[in-house]
């Protein structure tokens, strides 16, 4: 390990996609109130994208089947209660929602709204993420 670099943790979280409109549901973050995906660390006893959907529920209230396969990866510098921050890689995979329920876990401290994906993509921060949602394909949806 290189003296002064602290090995990257790994996240996971899902882009949470309308399958009829292609539209992307973006939550906010609890603490800063900016747009984010759901996202979470790995959870044991579960797949990478099981941890992913079961995020996808916590934050924002949506259930439906999760790609097995990674739609890909972004990075983002996750602050500490400690002022420190810590890199994270977080995997994306793609959930098609099929139920959007009004309760759930996280329902009281997070706002939750639709978004084409470029324009999804114009709110998040992270340069890997905005190309994630850039990346998709807006026809690619079920008619």
């Amino acid at each position: 390990m290189l003296l002064g670099r602290r090995p990257v943790s790994m996240q996971v979280g899902a882009v949470c996609r309308d399958p009829t409109t292609g539209l992307v549901l973006l939550a906010t973050s609890r603490d800063s109130g900016r747009w984010v995906i759901p996202k979470g660390w790995p959870m044991a006893g579960r797949s990478l994208s099981g941890a992913a959907a079961q995020e996808a529920w916590e934050e924002a209230g949506v259930r439906g089947p999760i790609e097995k396969r990674e739609l890909g990866r972004f990075s983002y510098n996750k602050g500490q209660d400690s002022g420190f921050s810590v890199p994270v890689q977080v995997r994306v995979f793609l959930l098609t929602v099929t139920a959007l329920e009004d309760e759930f876990p996280e329902a009281g401290q997070r706002k939750r709204r639709w978004f084409a994906p470029k324009k999804a993509a114009e709110l998040v921060a992270e340069p890997e993420l905005k190309a994630i949602l850039n990346a998709l394909d807006p026809y690619e949806v079920q008619k």
